[in-house]
């Protein structure tokens, strides 16, 4: 029969088991594994080391490329766009890149015209009707809908935009700066578009800077919007876009692959970056000059880094 000291011896010669088990676990430990142990903690901290290095050295080779570029820009572009007036027409996604783009763009001596921040209202799909409303109501005695497109909202509105901001075909009838800013005043109180500076009169090219693409539920119909917005400014003037990024669903992506447009709108996929801001310049400069469109940057479709320049 199983008494109390038989529990007890039990107990005892597991614990005194569980001891020697320790004892020799870690003398095990402190002899060929631990050592082996140490070996592989020491040379992980040295690899972590070594890629510590190399991105900083990474990023301080980066940094210098980006000084280099910004003091070979004067010099590159002294006088490329002197007397030429340019628009700016920024999409939601490209806020972050405009200081940057005007830096370069007056570098090169252009002059500014204006710029006009669309609103995601404007490219809504749901707003189709409301801003076929909002044309017919903008149109001006100078900025008249002869020959606007009668579709959808964001088309036609983008072709009125276009006929109020840039210079009309030869022989054609100037816009006055009073019917100018109606139909942009019309636009920015139905909260359409933002215009954070007087517009200072018709431009001759127009830089769009965009970003990445939608992603929402409305991402193709958002996306086509901002395609059909180009085409518009595109029929009425030179134009480059100034992108970031050349990935599906975005402005870049879908200009260099449409046949029609890669032959006229010159598309730049990195002007996030300071290299991609002097590009957006100098493939102004062969638009306005030389009417040749191009791809450039480093993403999928670039033709190369940036434009030849004329002689």
């Amino acid at each position: 029969m199983i008494n109390f000291r038989y529990h007890v011896v039990s107990l005892t010669a597991v614990f005194l088991a569980l001891a020697i088990g320790l004892v020799v676990g870690t003398a095990a430990l402190n002899g060929p594994v631990a050592d082996s142990l140490k070996d592989q903690v020491s040379a992980l901290g040295k690899k972590n080391e070594q890629l510590r290095e190399s991105v900083n050295n990474l990023e301080t080779e980066v940094q210098r490329e980006e000084d280099f570029v910004r003091e070979a820009a004067p010099h590159m572009l002294k006088g490329t766009l002197a007397g030429r007036r340019v628009l700016l027409v920024v999409l939601p996604s490209g806020q972050d890149q405009v200081d940057g783009v005007v830096d370069m763009l007056r570098l090169g001596g252009a002059s500014v015209t204006g710029r006009i921040d669309v609103q995601e209202k404007f490219l809504d799909p749901d707003s189709s009707v409301l801003l076929l409303g909002v044309a017919a109501k903008a149109v001006r005695p100078t900025v008249p809908d002869v020959g606007l497109p009668s579709g959808e909202g964001v088309e036609k509105s983008s072709a009125l935009l276009a006929s109020a901001l840039l210079d009309r075909p030869e022989g054609g009838s100037p816009v006055t700066d009073a019917d100018r800013r109606s139909v942009l005043d019309d636009y920015s109180e139905e909260g359409y578009l933002n215009v954070p500076n007087k517009i200072t009169g018709s431009a001759e090219a127009v830089v769009v800077i965009s970003g990445q693409p939608y992603v929402d539920r409305d991402a193709t119909r958002k996306d086509r919007s901002v395609v059909q917005l180009a085409e518009q400014f595109d029929k009425a003037g030179a134009i480059v876009v100034a992108g970031n990024g050349s990935s599906g669903g975005n402005l870049v992506a879908e200009v260099r692959r449409d046949p029609a447009l890669s032959k006229t709108i010159s598309t730049v996929d990195n002007t996030n970056t300071v290299q991609g801001q002097l590009v957006t310049a100098l493939a102004l400069v062969r638009q306005i000059t030389e009417k040749r469109a191009g791809a450039y940057g480093v993403g999928a479709g670039a033709g190369s880094l940036l434009p030849e320049m004329p002689e």
